[in-house]
């Protein structure tokens, strides 16, 4: 097992960067901190004003040897809405590998298996084999459900596992 990310008390949050649809003229918003219990609080608002629609955490982390490695193993609590882990086996690329999951409002483990992550860039699958690389550099947390609505997401943490 490896630790991508462990919140707690006191960790330094700054390689954790919000960017939302206003890049692109939209007027989403998101904010990222760690809350009083020191978990990773992701939350804002998605508006699909101005062909807008989303927010995103990306987590700019060093670059780490996936080794057997196979499962991304996060503890969380969403507030019923769909998000999508995000990874990026080089963080210069411009696509994403993708995979979506459900939260119900109470703390989860959610196991994502890395080889069914899937290529994609601005919401399209890219003609591209699936994840099958040997590191990763970059995760994110992305949610864009295509209407209006407020978001919460606490975070605990992102581990590598063996399945």
């Amino acid at each position: 097992m490896q630790t991508i990310f462990d919140f707690q008390h006191n960790v330094d949050i700054s390689k954790w960067n919000v960017v939302v649809d206003g890049v692109m003229g939209g007027e989403s918003t998101g904010d990222f901190q760690l809350n009083e219990d020191g978990h990773g609080l992701f939350k804002g608002i998605i508006s699909l004003e101005n062909n807008g629609g989303f927010s995103s955490v990306r987590y700019d982390m060093p670059e780490m040897k996936i080794l057997n490695n196979k499962i991304v193993a996060i503890r969380l609590k969403g507030d019923g809405r769909n998000y999508q882990f995000r990874v990026k086996n080089n963080d210069r690329d411009y696509f994403s590998y993708i995979t979506e999951f459900s939260t119900n409002g109470e703390w989860q483990d959610v196991k994502i298996s890395l080889e069914d992550m899937y290529p994609s860039y601005r919401g399209r699958k890219l003609d591209k084999p699936d994840f099958n690389h040997s590191q990763i550099d970059e995760v994110s947390f992305f949610i864009a459900n295509k209407k209006n609505e407020v978001f919460q997401l606490l975070i605990d943490k992102i581990e590598l596992k063996i399945i």
